[in-house]
């Protein structure tokens, strides 16, 4: 029996990096989950990735806009009609930049905004409407980063982002409360995703040399965070942005 055995989740960004392994570490510790990709497509392709590692059962895939409500709405309702709840979302999904600000474009800008806070907020409020009438709680789970804390040198609409992910966290977090609804968040500190599995390995010892730990986090880090949070071990818990950076500073 797992950690999440008999939960229902939504993973969005669910088809690749640590979004990925966060399905399947559900699927593995027993939850029913549905991956959030950003077309069928990919949703599609990671479920075949997800079959062939043995986990064809209790896994469905779905891609709507996600800043799109009435879009979002009938998404989440199909997995309800499949799984029959919710009670897990991670709200995963997100997109980054390293534009300097001389030459950030309201277009790039505004992407960054829309998938990382945006969408949080859209998905957050189908979830909590289909958790509310269940009455029977739930846990949403939003993915920050540790640059919402120290900023980065460049793009600097990304931890714009985070930082306000971790505001929208408390604040649901103390809004749904009275309904049992649990609201974290967590922040991942460099982690070994495809972007930094391609480094040259002097430079991930360059970058693991200022992490107190001495290594970069493995996603299989990140995941676990979710699955405690997801948890009735976590019962108690809300409002947290759990960092998850091997107390890395910068």
């Amino acid at each position: 029996m797992g950690i999440v055995d008999g939960k229902v989740a939504i993973v969005t960004g669910g088809t690749r990096g640590i979004g990925y392994v966060i399905v399947k570490e559900f699927l593995k510790n027993g939850a029913k989950v549905a991956l959030a990709g950003s077309r069928q497509e990919t949703a599609d392709q990671a479920l075949a990735k997800l079959a062939e590692e043995g986990f064809a059962d209790n896994v469905m895939g779905i891609a709507p806009t996600l800043t799109d409500p009435e879009a979002v709405a009938a998404a989440f309702a199909s997995v309800v009609e499949r799984f029959g709840r919710l009670d897990v979302l991670c709200n995963n999904a997100g997109v980054s930049s390293r534009e300097k600000l001389v030459d950030y474009t309201m277009e790039e800008y505004d992407r960054v905004m829309d998938i990382n806070v945006k969408a949080p907020f859209v998905c957050s409020q189908a979830a909590a409407r289909i958790m509310i009438e269940q009455s029977e709680g739930g846990s949403i789970i939003n993915t920050s980063s540790m640059v919402a804390e120290y900023g980065q040198p460049a793009g600097c609409g990304y931890p714009a982002t985070k930082f306000a992910v971790n505001g929208l966290t408390r604040s649901l977090a103390r809004e749904l409360a009275k309904d049992h609804i649990r609201v974290n968040a967590v922040a991942p500190g460099v982690t070994k995703t495809d972007m930094v599995a391609a480094l040259p390995p002097e430079m991930v010892e360059r970058i693991s040399s200022g992490i107190p730990l001495g290594r970069v986090g493995e996603p299989e880090d990140i995941a676990n965070a979710f699955l405690y949070l997801a948890s009735n071990q976590a019962s108690y818990v809300t409002g947290v942005t759990l960092r998850v950076d091997g107390a890395a500073m910068t």
